[in-house]
């Protein structure tokens, strides 16, 4: 277990996650279809030729789940109850297959629940393409979850 209790997260830490994908378009297309988006702008590149954008765009409830994804091992890997809430959800510049996605997260605040047996912990999660060298910010939101605390006797 990779992940961090409610007590190892400290307010104003920023996390750069190791772990990056490089998105193809069979990962685009099929969730796409698990989610039964059949937006063209994702799927039908005669259509997406024609926008702004030129090309088909990768879905962006998909970043969003990568980010989250690529967060997992340095953040709640194993010590998580349950994700509370995503919220501030932005897609600043677009994504196309290809790209390749890193991701970090910054503690932006932490509370014991009433009990006091459990924490609540907020992350500011940033997915970024590499382009060139360059990250370009493609998603970024606020993820908040339920964290378990350390076990009596454990350090």
């Amino acid at each position: 277990m990779s992940g961090r209790y409610y007590e190892e997260f400290a307010v104003g830490e920023t996390i750069e996650h190791a772990k990056r994908r490089t998105i193809s378009e069979a990962d685009n297309q099929r969730f796409c279809d698990m989610t039964m988006n059949q937006q063209p702008l994702h799927l039908d590149a005669e259509f997406a030729e024609e926008t702004q954008f030129g090309d088909r765009l990768v879905n962006g409830l998909y970043t969003m789940s990568l980010a989250v994804g690529v967060s997992i091992p340095e953040t709640t890997d194993g010590t998580i109850v349950a994700n509370l809430s995503y919220d501030s959800v932005e897609h600043p510049n677009p994504v196309f297959h290809g790209d390749t996605i890193r991701a970090r997260s910054t503690v932006t605040d932490k509370r014991e629940t009433s009990d006091g047996e459990r924490g609540v912990v907020t992350m500011h999660v940033e997915a970024f393409k590499i382009d060139e060298g360059d990250d370009v910010l493609v998603c970024e939101f606020d993820r908040t979850v339920l964290s378990e605390k350390r076990p009596d006797g454990e350090e």
